[in-house]
């Protein structure tokens, strides 16, 4: 992104999640210096970095750029001086956001939710997570944790990937969704079976996967209408990988949050994000732009 925040280059890989910090810093690097390459060959004037911008997954010190904690799907990444790191690798400054953090920021900015000052951001991947703007500003609490709407309890007692029971994402991560619909088969074990396996299996007419992402749908309502209430937020704007499902999940959504409007008596608006799986790099470097001076970035 260029100091007018323009997107001029785009690079994509594979996050090495269970290889740890390093590996993921490697990853990191590599993709930042093929991206600036690329911007270069396509635009036809060459590019200098004036600030790096990373999502992350994880409770972020924002100050510090740290991973402060991360759930176990990510190996050795609590505690990873993420910023220090990038600024090292690079010689710029480097910011480093929560990953939904940066989502909310980018979907806010040229996404779906364009125009509103009071949001919830939610992703539905490998876990669940969450992030608020709150009077046009991002509001990460004196934690970093603000709006992680994966781990409100009241969802059961199934085991959540933090380590308690009940949460949210026991029941709407992807992880969360193979493993429902294979409670109800006998499909094997956990990983033979993908949230997207279950949601192919749905739209062809299996009731028990159809099933599975009605619960889902159904308990990421009931969290939006809670969020509604407790804070007076009522635009959400949901993203991750397993928005390919949508319409498997929309309708339950939508009945949950009809039948329980919060108390201020307002609609629950819940949308999905429109940029995609660049949303989380575009708010990330969304979130480096005061620090850019003059000049392509």
């Amino acid at each position: 992104m260029d100091d007018a925040a323009t997107v001029v280059g785009h690079v994509s890989a594979a996050t090495p999640a269970q290889d740890g910090g390093t590996a993921m810093l490697t990853t990191a690097v590599d993709v930042v210096r093929r991206a600036l390459a690329s911007a270069s060959v396509q635009q036809g004037r060459a590019y200098r970095l004036a600030a790096v911008g990373a999502g992350a997954a994880g409770v972020v010190d924002r100050r510090t750029g740290t991973i402060v904690a991360a759930s176990d799907s990510f190996h050795k990444w609590a505690g990873f001086p993420l910023a220090d790191e990038l600024r090292a690798a690079f010689g710029v400054p480097a910011v480093v956001e929560n990953d939904v953090n940066a989502f909310v920021q980018g979907e806010r900015r040229f996404g779906a939710v364009q125009g509103y000052d009071d949001v919830l951001g939610v992703t539905l991947g490998t876990g669940v997570g969450g992030a608020l703007v709150l009077g046009g500003e991002l509001y990460a609490g004196p934690n970093g944790a603000a709006g992680e709407i994966g781990h409100v309890p009241g969802f059961g007692d199934l085991p959540c990937s933090c380590g308690r029971t009940g949460h949210l994402e026991t029941l709407a991560s992807g992880r969360s969704i193979a493993a429902r619909y294979l409670e109800r088969t006998d499909d094997g074990r956990p990983a033979s079976v993908t949230a997207a396996d279950v949601a192919a299996r749905a739209r062809a007419g299996d009731a028990r996967a159809a099933a599975v992402f009605e619960d889902a749908g159904r308990a990421i309502g009931q969290a939006a209408v809670m969020v509604a209430t407790l804070i007076d937020v009522t635009h959400v704007v949901i993203g991750g990988g397993l928005i390919g499902a949508w319409d498997l999940l929309e309708p339950a959504l939508k009945t949950e949050i009809s039948a329980e409007p919060p108390v201020s008596d307002q609609p629950v608006v819940v949308t999905p994000g429109t940029l995609g799986a660049r949303a989380v790099a575009i708010g990330a470097a969304v979130a480096c732009l005061p620090r850019v001076g003059t000049g392509p970035a």
